[in-house]
């Protein structure tokens, strides 16, 4: 689903292309997913797991987790402004070309404020067109890379446009890594009209969900504090994805996707 952020003459088609991909990736997951609601009922009854998460307790509460891939950009610091303004914790999918190497102070501050911080490949390859050397160099550079900067590696990861198959998900095993999908999203790639982003979410929002969106596109920072404040009138609890699956735990290969609402 991402792109470099095209020319004007270029966009329409990426943004055709782009959501084109989303549908194939929506529909054509090729492997087994579990819920959140799956994800807390298969954990033990020793509670380590919810305490290490947090304190969240989503089987009671209505939780949505904001996720935002493709980053760190240039917009990313004001976004990360913006949810020290309002107390609300994401998870960020980072890139590691372009984006990791060349924002490490604000990957350091990503996990400094208490957000979690994932990966979302190398260069943005589509993993399934991939054979496994190829996988895992595009996932473990960028585990190496956070790890230099953050001191931990990742323990989730997102594949590029939700593109996984049996391969994807045996070197995500083996590198540590749960993948994690969505089942909200605003297509940013293809508006950066801010409050058509912002009623996106919200016309999709439900509880469990997962919210897909892009801190490298003009339209999406300037809608997060709308999206953050109705969700919030609406009696929504924000959590990182590993809270939102508490006291349950991301199992290394394993696909994770919330259910829509009907």
């Amino acid at each position: 689903m991402f792109r470099t952020k095209p020319g004007r003459r270029r966009a329409p088609a990426l943004a055709l292309l782009a959501a084109a991909s989303l549908l194939v990736s929506l529909t054509g997951c090729s492997v087994d997913t579990v819920t959140p609601e799956e994800a807390r009922g298969k954990a033990g009854t020793d509670g380590k797991a919810g305490t290490a998460a947090g304190a969240v307790d989503c089987a009671k509460v209505k939780c949505i987790a904001l996720t935002f891939d493709a980053g760190p950009g240039k917009d990313t610091p004001r976004l990360l402004d913006i949810l020290k303004e309002k107390e609300v914790p994401a998870t960020f999918f980072l890139l590691g070309k372009k984006h990791v190497e060349r924002y490490p102070q604000v990957v350091k501050r990503i996990a400094d404020e208490g957000h979690e911080v994932a990966n979302h490949t190398w260069t943005h390859r589509i993993l399934t067109d991939l054979d496994a050397a190829e996988i895992r160099d595009e996932l473990s550079r960028t585990q190496d890379a956070i790890a230099r900067i953050t001191g931990r590696k990742p323990t989730l990861m997102r594949p590029p446009q939700g593109r996984t198959d049996d391969a994807v998900s045996d070197v995500s095993r083996e590198l540590g890594l749960a993948q994690i999908l969505w089942s909200v999203t605003a297509k940013d790639y293809s508006t950066e009209d801010t409050a058509l982003i912002r009623q996106r979410v919200l016309d999709q929002a439900h509880g469990d969900g997962i919210i897909l969106l892009h801190d490298i596109y003009d339209g999406t920072v300037p809608a997060v504090p709308g999206i953050i404040d109705e969700l919030k009138r609406r009696g929504y609890t924000f959590v990182t994805v590993p809270q939102l699956l508490a006291p349950g735990t991301a199992e290394p290969g394993s696909v994770y996707r919330p259910e829509k609402d009907d």
